[in-house]
């Protein structure tokens, strides 16, 4: 992947999976191994494909190891050197939601062309619209961009946009800092879909990274921008509209202030009190400098503070900053991985609100 400097630069091996998996951790996307030759994770180990036990607590990740696909996403260089200098013949994935990242994936199947009111999902397109030629993902975006007065995202060269095997294209864009979290969904669902032959990667996914060879090819980069534009206003609107904001804003509800009772707790302190041991626990792990399963400790804290700012009961600024103080003080060394972890965790978590009883 054609590389561009930003301050402070970095230096790139340029051409080597190792080179470009380490220009993409050291800006902040988090990746993961590729199984040579394909798009699919590098397999788990085998205690991992025969336990049952869900990714985030997964103890391989403590190990550095990289279990669950994109899961095990790290920033960190030295273990990007560890998997990659191991096994130069991987692929690269991206994990998109940690990233910041919203890839429009669009496909260019040899598949029938549904009904038209099937196209693009809650846009009625009117029998007068001569649709003769449409038979791909580039046709029904394009489409949805000419209805909305908006440049093509297949033609912005403003921003990252590579070429898959298949004949596909990924048009990679970031987030906006005060922009909305967004999921994955394929331009085939009936539920969530941005357009017919039309996927989105996002939070819950993966990307495959250019240079990335596969059995079918290399996914290149095409000439233009060689990093992420902010997704455009229009299509972020687009995907609140279809359905693919993760945390939707909790409608208005009037509250009716209670009087305190002897005994009850203030804002926040039932979810202190149930994030107290956990955060002890990542602590404990500074008196050692390996082998105390640090990241799998915070990230079970970061899971439970998530939940716990899902129902309420933590300020998502307030479980941060507690997580993080934890985790520095156990592993001053690592601060981008440390905020990795916890941002993650946090992020996983906030989708299983977490209700704490009460002590009487």
């Amino acid at each position: 992947m054609p590389v561009r400097y930003e301050s402070p630069p970095h230096e790139v091996h340029g051409g080597t999976a190792l080179g470009v998996a380490t220009w993409m951790a050291l800006r902040g996307y988090p990746v993961h191994p590729l199984a040579p030759g394909t798009k699919t994770p590098a397999p788990n180990c085998s205690e991992c494909r025969e336990g049952q036990h869900p990714p985030q607590a997964c103890p391989c990740h403590a190990q550095d190891r990289w279990c669950h696909g994109f899961h095990a996403a790290t920033t960190d260089p030295r273990t990007v050197r560890q998997w990659w200098g191991a096994n130069p013949d991987f692929g690269i994935g991206v994990a998109c939601g940690p990233a910041g990242l919203v890839v429009i994936d669009v496909d260019a199947h040899a598949v029938p062309v549904p009904d038209r009111q099937k196209l693009l999902p809650g846009i009625p397109i009117d029998e007068r619209v001569d649709l003769t030629g449409l038979s791909s993902g580039f046709d029904t975006l394009a489409l949805l961009a000419a209805y909305r007065g908006a440049l093509d995202p297949c033609e912005d060269a403003s921003t990252l946009r590579v070429r898959t095997p298949s004949g596909g294209l990924h048009i990679w864009y970031r987030t906006p800092l005060d922009g909305p979290r967004l999921r994955c969904s394929s331009g085939s669902s009936s539920k969530v879909a941005l357009a017919w032959q039309v996927d989105v990667r996002a939070v819950g996914g993966y990307i495959v990274a250019p240079t990335t060879r596969t059995a079918a090819g290399v996914y290149e980069a095409l000439d233009g921008a060689r990093v992420p534009a902010v997704l455009p206003m229009w299509l972020t609107a687009e995907l609140v509209r279809t359905g693919h904001r993760v945390d939707p804003p909790a409608p208005a509800q009037a509250t009716v202030p209670r009087p305190k009772t002897r005994g009850s707790q203030g804002p926040g302190q039932a979810g202190r009190r149930v994030l107290a041991s956990l955060l002890d626990e990542v602590r404990a792990c500074g008196s050692s400098p390996a082998g105390t399963a640090f990241s799998e400790k915070l990230n079970r804290a970061a899971f439970t503070a998530g939940g716990l700012t899902a129902s309420g009961h933590l300020t998502q600024a307030e479980a941060r900053e507690l997580l993080l103080e934890a985790a520095n003080h156990a592993r001053p060394h690592q601060p981008r991985r440390n905020v990795l972890i916890v941002d993650t965790g946090l992020r996983a978590g906030s989708d299983r609100p977490i209700h704490p009883k009460e002590r009487p």
